[in-house]
């Protein structure tokens, strides 16, 4: 079985928007050549929200530690997969629910979420900006790396890009996510844990990241290969 209980963990609620397209062109008088114009993507900061952008500009500045994680390629409807990625605590739910061991997440609302593992690690955080097909998240709270060591202070942005490949006839979508994931902390216990960690400190925050994409996408697997479990899967919490 697949344990979900990692110690260096973000997980998040996702904004959506849509752009208006304009009138089409009107016809040229002359078969002239037409350059179009190269699209230029946003950066993380333009895309977020303006009241948390000095915030992540610190972390994405000078990060204590950072990663980058890819998921192979899976199939899934984009609603479900995006109704995951809104609502993480139902994400966790349904993983208790397929009886694999998952920490709960709880929603505090207005788009706040909260984890802890119940060891000394612990986190809040939200989406603070989207732009297509990824979002942005934004947590504070404390990281306890191993056993012997002490909860360190810290704040990470999470950057989820999840590109997908429509097919019309089904519904479903080919998805290749990808994920930045950036930790700031600067108590000086985060410093001498990372030297104590040495090398292996990189790989525990890649597996973290590898760990936080499959928190979704093993969902949105499985329910597309059951989708007569997806109501039952993703119900609220009985109280």
């Amino acid at each position: 079985m697949i344990s979900l209980r990692s110690r260096w963990t973000v997980a998040v609620a996702v904004c959506s928007a849509t752009f208006a397209a304009g009138d089409p062109p009107r016809p040229l008088p002359r078969a002239l050549p037409v350059a179009s114009a190269p699209v230029r993507k946003p950066s993380v900061l333009e895309v977020v929200a303006a009241n948390y952008r000095e915030q992540v500009g610190q972390v994405l500045k000078a990060p204590t530690l950072a990663a980058k994680a890819t998921d192979e390629t899976f199939v899934a409807h984009p609603k479900v997969y995006d109704f995951l990625i809104e609502h993480p605590d139902r994400t966790a739910l349904a993983w208790q629910r397929m009886k694999v061991p998952c920490v709960d997440i709880t929603d505090l609302g207005k788009g706040q979420f909260y984890w802890s593992d119940g060891e000394g690690s612990e986190l809040a955080w939200q989406a603070v900006g989207r732009f297509e097909h990824g979002i942005v998240w934004y947590a504070t709270g404390k990281v306890k790396a191993g056993t012997l060591m002490p909860s360190v202070p810290v704040r990470a942005v999470a950057v989820l890009h999840a590109p997908r490949a429509a097919d019309k006839d089904t519904g479903a979508a080919t998805f290749k996510p990808s994920i930045h994931v950036y930790m700031l902390s600067d108590s000086r216990l985060a410093t001498a844990a990372l030297r104590v960690m040495g090398s292996s400190a990189p790989k525990m925050a890649e597996q973290g990241a590898e760990q936080l994409l499959f928190f979704f996408s093993g969902v949105a697997r499985y329910l597309q290969d059951h989708p007569e479990k997806v109501g039952a899967a993703l119900a609220p919490k009985q109280k």
